[in-house]
């Protein structure tokens, strides 16, 4: 088990984890029923959080970022000596999380997407992690949330006896949401990106090969060029740019910084 704490990657602190002590964190908290926000997060959404004052706030009070990516995880290798031999991606954290809550006996509760993906994802789910419990399953408003829709979902899972909460809403709306819901929960809640569609069966993931190598956002812009193109264009060449000045000590982003959000307005 590798767990060496919160590293800096451009004013982001990602924990140095592998997927035994990430799992065993989101496991314990659970057990304990405390408030646990986590995300498996990728180079967009280090960027999205290195550009973004009010997100950096989010992100550095997460309890738990994985390095989703392999040059997430590189950064952390290379900028803190970590020796990490691999990432912790969110579709398999989701599926190892699910693996020990099974085990144990703790419900889970999925949120997020569209009504067609989670009436894949929960028998894909069952199929693949036997014994698992799922308590409930609720899918994405596409549009921001009121006050009292926020209480109506804190309500609806707490009623459903899940303890952990899987959230499927994409970067960064996923992070706002277990930002916002992890104290009202009081239970971890764990944003996975894509892991919705993947483990549905609607995207298919690329070979080890081609995720080992780092080329994961070459294969998604190839499915999704015209929707991606920047991203991948300008948000990756900028952040090879900052992991460089960083480990040369041309510039420095101080993690604790950045501004609290004021009246926020969930996406749901």
């Amino acid at each position: 088990m590798i767990d060496l704490g919160k590293r800096n990657v451009l004013g982001i602190l990602i924990d140095a984890v592998d997927y035994e002590a990430a799992t065993a964190r989101i496991i314990a908290a659970a057990r304990d029923r405390r408030p646990y926000a986590v995300s498996a997060l990728a180079v967009h959404g280090v960027m999205t959080g290195a550009r973004d004052d009010v997100h950096s706030y989010r992100l550095n009070r997460f309890d738990m970022l994985t390095p989703d990516g392999q040059p997430v995880r590189w950064a952390l290798n290379l900028l803190h000596g970590t020796k990490l031999p691999d990432r912790v991606y969110g579709p398999t954290l989701m599926l190892r999380v699910c693996q020990r809550a099974a085990a144990e006996g703790l419900p889970v509760f999925l949120y997020g997407s569209a009504p067609s993906v989670l009436e894949r994802l929960v028998p894909a789910l069952q199929a693949r992690v036997q014994g698992l419990q799922i308590a409930g399953a609720q899918p994405s408003r596409f549009r921001r949330t009121t006050e009292d829709e926020k209480r109506s979902i804190a309500e609806n899972i707490h009623e459903s006896r899940a303890r952990i909460v899987f959230v499927g809403l994409g970067c960064p709306r996923q992070e706002v949401f277990a930002y916002e819901y992890r104290d009202a929960l009081s239970m971890p809640v764990v944003a996975v990106g894509a892991a919705f569609d993947y483990h549905a069966g609607l995207l298919r993931e690329p070979s080890p090969v081609v995720q080992r190598a780092g080329l994961q956002w070459l294969y998604r812009l190839a499915q999704d060029p015209r929707r991606l193109w920047r991203r991948y264009a300008f948000g990756n060449a900028a952040y090879v740019g900052g992991v460089l000045a960083q480990l040369l000590r041309l510039s420095y982003l101080e993690p604790m910084k950045g501004s609290a959000p004021e009246d926020e307005v969930l996406h749901g």
